[in-house]
C-alpha cells in the first residue's frame, strides 16, 4: 500500500501576528492544509492519506476536511507527535496497528504548509521510494552557500553545484524507515530533526527527486503572500 503522512504539527510561532497554527490559515478561500491534503485525495496511487495535528486541533481538522472533502473515507486525523520523528512515528504505528507493515509498503511525508506541490513530485517520490526505498524533493541551491560556525565569521564558502534544497515529499519504504527510527539512541533521537538524515547518519543512499520552485513552505507572513499569488497565477 502507498500512505500519505500529512506532517501538520507545527503551531507556527513563526508566522506572527496570530495564534493560529500556519496550517490552518487562509489561503484563498480554503485553509493552507486543505490545499495540501487535496494534492493527495486526486491522486489515484495513494491508498490513505494519514493527518497528523496537536491534539487540540484533530477535531478542527476534522471539521475542515468534512467541509471542504466531504464523503471521503481514506483520510484519517490523528495527533502528532513532540518532534517531526516522533510524528513520523505516529504515522507508521498507525499504518502498522491498521494494516501491518509489509516489505513493499511506502508512505510518502509531506509538509502541511507546501500546498503547491504537483502531481508529479508525488508519482516521482512514489517510483524513486519503491526503487531505493528513500528520496528526497530538492532543487539545486540558487543563493551562495556561506558557513559560519559562530554566526559572526564565515568558515567557509562550499562549491554551490554540490548543495541542493530540500523540500518535501520525502518518502520511503515504511519497513526500512521504521527499523531506522527504532534503532536511534536517544542521543541521536534527540539531534535528528529530518529523517532522511537518519537514513544518512545509518549509511543509507537517499535518492534525490527534483522539486519544484513553486513548492514553497508557508512559513513567515510574506511566504503566505506569495502562496496567494502563486494561487492567483494557477487560477488565470
Amino acid at each position: 500500500m502507498i500512505f500519505a503522512a500529512i506532517l501538520a504539527g507545527g503551531i507556527g510561532s513563526r508566522m506572527g501576528g496570530t495564534d493560529t497554527p500556519k496550517q490552518f490559515l487562509a489561503l484563498g478561500n480554503k485553509p493552507v492544509i486543505i490545499h495540501t491534503i487535496e494534492k493527495f485525495v486526486i491522486n489515484d496511487d495513494v491508498d490513505e492519506i494519514i493527518v497528523l495535528t496537536p491534539k487540540n486541533f484533530i477535531n478542527h481538522t476534522n471539521h475542515l476536511i468534512e467541509k471542504y472533502i466531504p464523503n471521503n473515507d481514506n483520510i484519517v486525523v490523528i495527533e502528532g507527535g513532540e518532534t517531526r520523528n516522533g510524528t513520523i512515528l505516529n504515522s507508521i504505528s498507525y499504518i502498522e496497528e491498521s494494516y501491518g507493515i509489509d516489505e513493499e509498503s511506502i508512505i510518502i511525508t509531506h509538509d502541511s504548509v507546501r500546498p503547491f506541490l504537483t502531481h508529479r513530485i508525488i508519482e516521482d517520490n512514489i517510483e524513486a521510494a519503491k526503487k531505493y526505498g528513500a528520496c528526497d524533493t530538492v532543487i539545486p541551491a540558487t543563493d551562495t552557500i556561506v558557513e559560519s560556525i559562530n554566526a559572526k565569521t564565515i568558515e567557509s564558502i562550499p562549491v554551490r553545484d554540490y548543495y541542493y534544497q530540500g523540500q518535501t515529499p520525502q518518502s520511503f519504504n515504511i519497513k526500512k524507515l521504521f527499523n531506522l527510527i527504532t534503532s536511534l539512541t536517544e542521543e541521536e533521537s534527540n539531534i535528528l530533526t529530518d529523517a532522511c538524515k537518519i537514513f544518512i547518519l545509518k549509511d543509507e543512499d537517499v535518492h534525490l527527486v527534483n522539486g519544484e520552485v513553486t513548492n514553497i513552505k508557508i512559513t513567515y507572513p510574506y511566504d503566505l503572500k506569495l502562496a496567494n499569488t502563486i494561487l492567483e497565477d494557477i487560477h488565470d
